[in-house]
């Protein structure tokens, strides 16, 4: 048993794909031609982490309810989580490439720490290895 994909609602497709693949080194999977269910065109755009099994789909907003919850798919929490091996070195590609950080980057008993917002406002922990 796996998860396989999970979803980030986001305003638009294209926007979205540069932000994950361009500022966050994230690789496009697939970017197809969909359906919704009352049969209206949609796309299917599935990006993940190089080497990573777990998948983010990027599911536009349909309606007014599903763009409100755009940036705030878990109530203001962090809720996603990016851990990197070299932690400096992925802080300061992502601040290079426009990233938003809300804060330092921290160290914490669990590894390095730094809060940044994807491309829809929703917050991420960036987490490298503990310091020694």
């Amino acid at each position: 048993m796996r998860i396989g994909l999970m979803t980030i609602v986001v305003a638009e497709y294209d926007a979205a794909i540069d932000f994950f693949v361009d500022s966050l080194g994230f690789e496009l999977i697939e970017d197809s031609a969909a359906r919704t269910n009352d049969g209206r065109p949609k796309r299917w755009v599935v990006v993940r982490p190089p080497g990573a099994e777990t998948g983010i789909l990027l599911a536009r907003a349909d309606g007014a309810r599903q763009a409100a919850v755009i940036g705030h798919q878990v109530a203001g929490r962090v809720g996603f989580f990016l851990q990197v091996d070299d932690f400096r070195s992925a802080y300061d590609r992502m601040v290079s490439r426009g990233v938003e950080f809300v804060g330092a980057p921290r160290s914490e008993p669990y590894g390095q720490v730094a809060v940044f917002l994807d491309i829809a406002g929703n917050r991420w922990d960036l987490l490298g290895p503990a310091q020694p």
